[in-house]
């Protein structure tokens, strides 16, 4: 729906959470996808991030925490990630991310179809 959106207004399109990466390199792998959600597991080691990247309607859920800076059109923030912790969203036009604690953050990502 956002990617959409961006290419009705004329802006480029954004690569979504599978397409996008880190210096040329894939942070997310597809676990799973059918007619109903496809599931993503992100991997964030210290010092990697995801580029900047768009997300349809989506629930996240950390395997594994520790700290990220996040930048959004709302501005740059850092956040302390705890294992267990989840999140929903109805989507999001554009943002990036990078670890900058000392442990690797993993998430799943589900997105409904």
């Amino acid at each position: 729906m956002i990617a959409l959106w961006l290419a009705l207004q004329g802006a480029a399109p954004l690569p979504d959470p599978l397409a996008a990466g880190w210096q040329g390199r894939p942070v997310c792998e597809k676990l799973h996808d059918d007619a109903h959600q496809r599931v993503l597991r992100c991997t964030f080691a210290p010092g990697v991030g995801h580029e900047r990247h768009l997300h349809d309607r989506h629930f996240g859920y950390a395997l594994s925490g520790g700290r990220m800076r996040i930048t959004d059109a709302k501005g740059v923030r850092e956040a302390e990630i705890k294992p267990g912790s989840s999140f929903s969203s109805e989507g999001i036009a554009w943002h990036e991310v990078l670890n900058i604690g000392a442990t690797t953050v993993q998430y799943l990502i589900v997105e409904p179809r």
